[in-house]
């Protein structure tokens, strides 16, 4: 078994002023070539977005988008003519394809909007564009959001990839099997603090494993995280 510590300490940082933003690999001015992707995991951007502000309408393609409320709302719209607002305890899906424009906006204007986007780099390229949501369970545990297209999770991407919400109380323990030996791991702390895979990790740490078949993962504070595997090569 392989890992790697995320410090989130050590991440890229953006600050301006409407936008304060937490990038994991390499992303807009913040270049790390040690810091580029963990295998198609290519974005995990930690952003805050100030009360009235947000991204106004921009392009992607051939990306497999997924967002992730933490506090406050995000208002979305595309060019497919979706118009949602999302909330803490949704994931969202958008897998970008051929090509969509979009916008994210705080949904307030007094409270920030905190939220996590990751951005996976898809098996296909050129597909039709499509938009998802879903809900979180509130029970605590390991719910899986999102996996493969026309597979069992509630929502689909165009990868060989699946994305985890974990919630646990202190002084518990879990084990998540991959799917495929060849895939590796990558666990990211949104609070609380735990061992994962042997390692120790705060709030906004991430630790990425590779040969290994399961994610154990062992809570010192009540844990809220993100559990995301994907194949490496």
């Amino acid at each position: 078994m392989t890992t790697t510590l995320f410090p989130a300490s050590e991440r890229g940082h953006a600050a301006l002023g409407w936008l304060d933003s937490y990038h994991t690999f390499s992303f807009s001015h913040y270049f790390n070539p040690d810091r580029m992707r963990f295998g198609y995991l290519r974005v995990f951007n930690d952003d805050t977005v100030a009360p009235g502000a947000g991204f106004g309408t921009h392009p992607h393609d051939n990306m497999e988008i997924i967002s992730i409320p933490l506090e406050g709302t995000i208002v979305h719209r595309d060019s497919m003519g979706n118009e949602q607002p999302l909330t803490p305890g949704m994931v969202q899906v958008m897998s970008a394809g051929t090509g969509i424009t979009h916008s994210e906006f705080n949904g307030s204007s007094t409270d920030v909007l905190k939220f996590l986007q990751l951005w996976i780099i898809p098996s296909e390229r050129g597909v039709a564009p499509r938009y998802a949501e879903a809900d979180v369970p509130s029970s605590l545990g390991v719910h899986t959001m999102v996996g493969p297209i026309n597979g069992s999770a509630p929502l689909g991407i165009h990868q060989s990839a699946w994305l985890h919400v974990v919630r646990l109380q202190a002084g518990a323990s879990t084990s998540i099997a991959l799917h495929d030996a060849t895939h590796g791991s990558f666990a990211f702390v949104i609070s609380g603090r735990a061992t994962v895979n042997g390692v120790d990790v705060a709030p906004r740490d991430a630790v990425g494993t590779t040969d290994a078949t399961t994610v154990e993962i062992t809570t010192h504070e009540d844990l809220h995280a993100i559990v995301i595997e994907t194949p490496m090569a």
